[in-house]
């Protein structure tokens, strides 16, 4: 082979390779997720990595769709995307049979997800993901309860309340306060966007950017929104958007859930969200980032012309999840699945040491036979490197 024809060993960038260790790491992480979740009643599902374009086109928002997805065409000419996201595909699969499945509807998945943009800490362009949701319930219950399974999530980790912290936002009270400011849909929608963006920009830039968007009122749009009492006080007690999230905010208390705070520059990236919004922060100062985001969208079901399902949820991804945890030191000592490894001392002996280890197999317990012809010492040194 020539030095023109010889392949790299490096990965496509922004993805990974797996090697046994990191498998283990992986495997222990979705269990705690299957576990907890499972624990609240939610159900597993799954669907096909790939997905026609348009689904994304129509509620993912611009962003994603154009700057974000592997998009290609397949050899029948459709136009397909390698999901970026779970939410738009759980939709179709509700719509389908919609008026087959028994309502409200606990599910969960884990997908592996794709999206094209640039790799950095805590961002690859293809990772795992933790999806729940919730279906068929319009009530505050459903929204806290899906809250408190992310919170869940990280306690059964092992971490502590001042860990992280929970943000949450309500997209019902940001859209009555840009009426108030007499902004039409197409300002409220870039305004959106430029608070979204808000912590990845300087003061003066996103100062500028709302300028073009609010006008002379801007500086007092800024202090309302940075006085959260105010800016709830301001829409009066009755106000049922305001009600509804302080009735988030009380049930989580009343469950202990304490770590809770109102940030109404909070947004979320996708399009589709309709109701309250959220995320989970990482409190640490080396690693002080969003790990779970979700809120409710009733409306995402809209696009497959389909009844109205009332719909709230959240994910978490593997890369920021792992950060997390060795950030606070909460990933334990992976040990190898063999636990009794069986030396020969001559090469004749391997059949019976592999009979001897499927006894032992039927009774439970994991065995390794070595099978290299080594000599004894080394064999009992490479058992001790495995652990």
């Amino acid at each position: 082979m020539t030095e023109e024809t010889k392949l790299s060993t490096e990965s496509y960038k922004g993805v990974r390779d797996f090697y046994p260790e990191d498998q283990a790491i992986q495997n222990y992480i979705f269990g705690i997720w299957r576990k907890t979740v499972e624990s609240f009643g939610y159900e597993e599902y799954n669907s096909s990595i790939l997905e026609p374009s348009e689904l994304y086109k129509q509620k993912s928002g611009e962003e994603i769709v154009n700057e974000q997805t592997y998009t290609f065409k397949d050899r029948g000419d459709r136009e397909v995307t390698l999901r970026p996201e779970m939410t738009p595909s759980v939709a179709r699969m509700v719509a389908a049979k919609q008026h087959e499945l028994a309502f409200p509807l606990r599910w969960f998945s884990i997908p592996n997800l794709f999206r094209y943009e640039k790799p950095q800490k805590g961002r690859l362009r293809e990772h795992w993901q933790l999806n729940v949701d919730m279906f068929g319930v319009k009530n505050t219950s459903a929204d806290a309860e899906v809250i408190s399974v992310a919170h869940k999530i990280l306690t059964n980790f092992g971490a502590k309340e001042d860990d992280f912290v929970i943000k949450i936002n309500s997209r019902k009270i940001i859209n009555e306060l840009y009426k108030q400011y007499g902004l039409d849909e197409e300002k409220s929608y870039k305004l959106s966007k430029v608070i979204d963006k808000k912590d990845k920009i300087d003061k003066s830039a996103f100062e500028m950017a709302a300028f073009e968007i609010i006008g002379e009122k801007t500086q007092e749009f800024i202090r309302l929104m940075e006085a959260n009492d105010r800016l709830l006080a301001s829409f009066g007690p009755e106000n049922e958007s305001v009600k509804e999230l302080v009735d988030v905010l009380e049930k989580l208390d009343k469950q202990g859930i304490q770590n809770v705070e109102f940030d109404p520059y909070l947004m979320r990236g996708f399009d589709y969200y309709t109701g309250l919004v959220f995320e989970v922060f990482d409190t640490n100062e080396d690693n002080k980032r969003s790990l779970f985001g979700g809120g409710r969208y009733d409306d995402l079901l809209d696009i497959f012309d389909a009844e109205k399902v009332p719909s709230v949820g959240f994910g978490v991804g593997d890369v920021t999840f792992r950060d997390f945890l060795t950030t606070h030191k909460l990933l334990p000592e992976i040990k190898r699945p063999a636990e009794v490894y069986i030396c020969t001392v001559k090469s004749e002996y391997i059949t019976d040491a592999s009979i001897l280890a499927d006894k032992l197999r039927s009774q439970g317990v994991n065995v390794e036979v070595d099978i290299t012809d080594k000599k004894l010492g080394d064999q009992m040194k490479l058992a001790n490197k495995k652990g």
